[in-house]
């Protein structure tokens, strides 16, 4: 009896070892370096471990200032196996390497791409065919705010209808002994808050005019580019001293310890206060920003690389499966402070902040895309700068931010 329990100890052990032997490595190209967000990929690095993957992780955050980029990695001999991009250049880069990943096949073999949002399927799709992998979907202008110091200074941001509105308590909040607005003044977030006011103050049909993939110069002549630098002076004015180059978590932190009132950010935002130990309608609420016309909404999206052996293809694809599983991307999307790509995922993950995500998503004509699945990724870069230039520079007029943006247009796009 000893000797069989043994022998089949022994085989136990064989068969664990020729699973970990038949594990299959795949390199992970990512830029999250964020507490809510490494927690939200250690949720699909122990789903991928399930499927037999070995992770192997090249991370590069994507506010270091660091011009390592994916095709870098690939000319230089070194590429990844799955990749965080969203701009479809390089994706058209990569099939004229003969690296190209088309994924239409296995989303629709496994019933996912019908339980994609109409947007969602927008972004991961490039000349007709999936390429990309959603992981969550965010907004990326939206006011998330303290509870306790919204009561404390008698103010309601969900009652907001206007940024005049919002604008117009900011006295009460100062004179209750808070930041109004907590804002990171770092180039890339300067940039996301000026694309939110684009949607915010001009729909979305202008939008596409100035983000889409045929920007029209006359755009930059209409009053409402005016009106995004004007609003976006005013931010610059609310900004606190500590706001210069501070990380967008731990702007988020200042509202989370009670210091500020609200910050306007992405959706990840909610990934932080989750990490906190906080809870969403109760401790924070979230709404748009008040008045908004349209919203920007970024879908998280990773490519695979093509022309791969037969073993390393097979666990690209099972690792693509396992990403927008509803049970993993729902708890994905509840740790990295995003809504699920799967509009069959669990509803007992989702909070009152995903619930509204989903309630603007039912209405189309009030979404676009973030620029970076769009636009001419120079054309985007030149209006960070301008943008940038503009909020770290008082005496710079909102004239001559148009200006250097319509000279910007002559070079990069004419």
């Amino acid at each position: 009896m000893t000797k069989h329990r043994y022998s089949l100890g022994l085989a136990f052990a064989a068969t664990l070892l020729s699973g970990a032997a038949m594990a299959e490595d795949l390199v992970i190209y990512q830029d999250w370096s964020s507490p809510a967000e490494v927690k939200a990929l250690n949720v699909l690095k122990a789903a991928a471990a399930q499927k037999g993957i070995n992770w192997i992780d090249i991370t590069i955050p994507h506010d270091t200032g660091s011009n390592v980029t994916l095709l870098n990695l690939v000319t230089g001999g070194n590429p990844p196996n799955v990749f965080s991009e969203n701009n479809p250049a390089v994706y058209m880069d990569l099939d004229k390497m003969g690296l190209g990943r088309t994924i239409t096949g296995l989303f629709t073999d496994i019933g996912a791409v019908d339980h994609f949002p109409a947007v969602v399927k927008k972004v991961i799709t490039i000349d007709g065919e999936i390429r990309k992998i959603p992981l969550g979907i965010q907004i990326d202008g939206m006011v998330y705010y303290s509870k306790d110091v919204a009561a404390k200074a008698g103010v309601d941001p969900e009652a907001w209808t206007s940024l005049d509105a919002m604008f117009a308590d900011f006295d009460k909040v100062k004179a209750a002994g808070f930041i109004p607005l907590a804002i990171g003044a770092q180039q890339w977030q300067i940039g996301y808050l000026t694309h939110a006011l684009v949607a915010t103050l001009g729909g979305a049909d202008y939008f596409t005019d100035i983000y889409g993939a045929a920007p029209k110069a006359e755009a930059l002549d209409a009053p409402v580019l005016r009106d995004v630098f004007t609003w976006l002076r005013k931010f610059q004015e609310a900004a606190d001293p500590g706001s210069v180059n501070r990380d967008w978590n731990m702007t988020t932190n200042t509202v989370i310890s009670g210091q500020a009132l609200m910050q306007i950010h992405g959706d990840w935002m909610k990934g932080e206060w989750r990490a906190a130990g906080k809870e969403a309608g109760k401790d924070f609420g979230c709404a748009q920003i008040p008045g908004a016309k349209a919203v920007v909404v970024s879908v998280d999206s990773w490519g695979l690389l093509g022309g791969q052996p037969e073993a390393k293809d097979k666990a690209e694809l099972d690792f693509a499966a396992t990403v927008v599983d509803p049970v993993v991307n729902a708890d994905f999307a509840a740790a990295k402070g995003a809504t699920p790509v799967r509009a069959d995922a669990p509803t007992d993950k989702l909070d009152v902040c995903s619930h509204g995500v989903l309630d603007i998503l039912k209405d189309p004509a009030r979404q676009v895309q973030n620029p970076h699945s769009m636009v001419d990724p120079d054309w985007q870069a030149s209006i960070w700068e301008v943008a940038f230039n503009f909020w770290s520079n008082p005496d710079m007029s909102v004239d001559e931010a148009i200006a250097a943006i319509k000279s910007n247009y002559e070079t990069i796009l004419k």
